[in-house]
């Protein structure tokens, strides 16, 4: 405690005594100050014990201490000590009295007691009371290195809770509440999700106060209590990997202070060594990717072990992300997949579940389990995405990842995760020529073949098949294009397409034949009449 007043007036080597506003005794002193000018006001602060003669005061006139008193009062100054048997044998009736009606405590300081010892007393109980609170916060510091030894995050949230009589809670890089002390902190934490994303988007690092309101009493039985939090990013990159909340019913003190700053600290390097574990999990997880794919799954799970759970035991689905544009890493230079990737490992980090990240090049590949959060997670991310850009807008955080393109596969196990791997990149390239963000396989076996010969590709080599034929029912010699699509909606049928076409069926075994001599080609050739009818389909299409 920093010195008061009252542990002023008690000791006992300065012999003062209390002549008004004994009962504002435990206000905190911050310095002892010696001036003799009948307007000191300019040179206060505030929490000041100011001393004084009265040399150069009127201090018998009634009305002048009034005035003198009531500037002190509103400076912030928290007592007056007099000094007798200097200029004054007592203090003047007239202070006593403005100090009484204005509540400021007047001190009588014999003249035995030097000034110098007042100041003296202040400046020790000061120098104490920080040395107090420096060695109270290594205390706490060497606390929250043990419970996060011991107990990991969640420990040293409940430590730091403690030291600072309030709660705490830890957010992951999705702005999601991961650990909270005591329990019912976890949905005042909840609450703060909006303020949490507006410092992520600060560079690290970074921290806000946010004001109280709505936060729930320590009993955690209602909402009536109100509040101080701070906010601190965590993390050394360029975006925050995390962030802490602390909650207190008022400003932390000294060795509070200490405790937030040590927290903030073993926090970071908890979340600096989990990207270092992180790195080296996605080396791993490039390993068994490459066995997967190469149809070796029993050594794909011997090289994981535990590390990717029963991921590798249940039907999974792979992504493969890429970038439509040719660079999209934005103005900060920032990887295109970071919302993506924080998206997909957030959820599977809240459901528990496992997942299997790896960057491939310009690409990213992940495993997620079928049905689970994970990949509901990446629908949702690329959904919100897709409806941004339709809005004219350019991505969900900072521009980074305009222009991103996602292929899903279907459900599949080891066995035939080559064959995912491949219905992902063919789900991409679909999205990629849609304008799509994300396309499921599935949805291309469910849907029909005809939209995509809408392909630009596509639609030039249909008119180079066919334009011979154009050209000549250009010059009014036949219609060997809607005689062609007839015969072959009809499977070769000459009685039935003639019939659709209005002609004798010999009529329309010529034309057939002058499109042969025309083209080159045999209409016996399935694959002829194949590339045929899906010329003629993409060319009706435009």
């Amino acid at each position: 405690m920093p010195p008061t007043l009252a542990s002023l007036v008690h000791h006992s080597a300065l012999k003062l005594t209390v002549r008004a506003g004994g009962d504002r005794l435990d206000v905190p002193v911050r310095w002892a100050h010696v001036s003799e000018l009948a307007d000191p006001v300019p040179y206060m602060e505030g929490g000041e014990l100011l001393l004084i003669t009265a040399l150069k005061l009127d201090a018998e006139e009634p009305e002048a201490m009034r005035r003198y008193v009531r500037r002190l009062a509103k400076a912030g100054v928290v007592g007056l000590g007099f000094a007798v048997g200097v200029n004054y044998d007592d203090i003047p009736k007239a202070l006593v009295d403005a100090a009484e009606e204005e509540g400021l405590p007047l001190l009588e300081v014999p003249r035995r007691t030097p000034f110098l010892a007042i100041s003296k007393a202040v400046s020790a109980a000061i120098a104490a009371d920080q040395y107090r609170a420096v060695t109270a916060g290594f205390a706490a510091q060497r606390e929250l290195t043990k419970q996060a030894l011991s107990d990991g995050p969640q420990g040293l949230l409940r430590a730091l809770a403690a030291q600072v009589d309030g709660w705490a809670a830890l957010y992951d890089a999705s702005g999601a509440v991961v650990g909270a002390a005591p329990e019912w902190a976890g949905r005042r934490a909840a609450r703060l999700t909006a303020e949490v994303e507006r410092l992520r988007e600060r560079p690290a690092p970074a921290s806000a106060v946010v004001g109280g309101g709505g936060g729930p009493e320590r009993s955690g039985s209602d909402d009536r209590h109100d509040d101080r939090i701070e906010l601190h990013s965590l993390g050394t990159g360029r975006r925050p990997r995390a962030a802490l909340a602390v909650g207190t019913a008022s400003a932390p003190g000294t060795a509070e202070r200490y405790a937030v700053h040590s927290a903030i600290a073993l926090l970071t390097l908890t979340t600096e060594r989990s990207r270092s574990l992180h790195a080296a999990q996605q080396r791993i997880g490039a390993a068994v990717l490459c066995m997967l794919l190469a149809g070796e799954p029993d050594h794909a799970r011997a090289v994981a072990g535990d590390l990717y759970g029963g991921l590798l035991d249940a039907p999974f689905r792979v992504i493969v992300a890429d970038t439509a544009a040719a660079s999209v890493t934005g103005d900060a230079g920032g990887d295109p997949f970071d919302g993506l990737t924080e998206a997909v490992e957030s959820a599977a980090a809240r459901s528990g579940e496992a997942v299997l990240v790896v960057p491939e090049g310009d690409r990213l590949v992940a495993l997620v389990a079928d049905g689970g959060a994970a990949a509901a997670a990446c629908a949702q991310y690329t959904s919100a995405l897709e409806e941004t850009r339709a809005a004219g807008g350019a991505g969900p955080e900072s521009g980074d990842e305009d222009g991103l393109v996602v292929g899903l596969s279907a459900p599949a196990g080891p066995i035939a995760a080559a064959a995912a791997y491949k219905q992902a990149e063919q789900a991409l390239s679909v999205a990629r020529r849609r304008g799509r963000v994300l396309v499921e396989h599935e949805q291309l076996a469910a849907g029909s073949v005809l939209p995509l010969l809408a392909d630009d590709a596509v639609k030039a080599f249909a008119d180079g098949l066919l334009r011979a034929l154009h050209e000549h029912d250009a010059t009014g010699r036949g219609d060997l294009v809607a005689s062609l699509r007839a015969w072959l909606s009809r499977h070769g049928q000459w009685d039935a397409a003639a019939a659709d076409l209005g002609v004798h069926r010999h009529t329309l075994r010529y034309r057939m034949r002058r499109v042969e001599e025309i083209l080159g080609r045999s209409l016996d050739d399935p694959d002829v009449r194949m590339e045929l009818w899906l010329a003629l389909k993409a060319t009706s299409t435009e």
